[in-house]
């Protein structure tokens, strides 16, 4: 690792990219008729996913804590699909491998 690499953040990334983004800000406003309140809010939203974390997967650098999280959320979003619960028999070794279990 670089020692005089420059560290992401992103204030960094905004203010190196100030200009940019500002013209960005204003073809938006432009196109859509909407006002600078409403567009930069959106804009930095959009930017901060696309370019935040771009190098590190979740997978790659989450704690077991935050592993557990967002496990209990992925169950959580499937309790609105109001699903079913299996009985212990389908779940059941016996039931799972038959004759070969």
């Amino acid at each position: 690792m670089n020692p005089n690499a420059e560290i992401f953040t992103w204030d960094n990334f905004q203010q190196k990219n100030q200009q940019e983004i500002q013209s960005i800000a204003c073809a938006i406003e432009r196109i859509t008729n909407r006002t600078s309140a409403q567009v930069k809010p959106l804009l930095n939203s959009l930017l901060e996913q696309l370019v935040v974390n771009v190098d590190s997967p979740f997978y790659a650098t989450a704690t077991p804590q935050e592993w557990s999280l967002a496990f209990r959320d992925w169950v959580e979003s499937h309790r609105i699909l109001n699903l079913p619960t299996l009985p212990d028999e389908a779940i059941s070794r016996e039931s799972i491998y038959g004759e070969r279990g």
